[in-house]
């Protein structure tokens, strides 16, 4: 539905061809609405899987630490772990862990985008009632 409506909006001389005027305004509604769903999903999906899980909670500093310890590793990714361990290159994948202070500043940062994706999140949800309540 969002590729077609999308089609649709951006050739609108081609569609209206064929289709009646009042289609682009039900191709911008679908359009938009799919894309707040689709944008909701995702964020809530993430944010699930990023923060929720208890091996993550409350945030995974690997994102902006750019390595996660030898364990964990081992348990998120056996087959890639299995296949390095296979291929005798594991070792030229370990790096230093990182510094107090870069963890500190990825927790700082990390909140604050949480901070931020929780208000988009409630901003969508409001987004999506709004424009339900304007249907009726």
């Amino acid at each position: 539905m969002i590729g077609v409506s999308g089609l649709i909006l951006w050739f609108p001389g081609f569609f209206t061809q064929v289709l009646p005027g009042w289609a682009l305004n039900a191709a911008y509604i679908i359009h938009s609405d799919e894309a707040l769903l689709a944008t909701g999903f995702i964020f809530l999906f993430h944010f699930f899987h990023t923060h929720l899980r208890p091996e993550s909670f409350p945030m995974d500093p690997v994102i902006f630490t750019g390595s996660m310890p030898l364990h964990r590793f081992k348990e998120e990714r056996p087959f890639e772990y299995q296949r390095l361990v296979d291929s005798n290159t594991l070792e030229q994948y370990f790096v230093p862990p990182p510094s107090k202070a870069h963890i500190q500043i990825a927790h700082v940062f990390g909140f604050a985008a949480v901070i931020v994706g929780i208000w988009l999140a409630i901003l969508i949800f409001r987004a999506l009632a709004s424009g339900a309540m304007h249907l009726f």
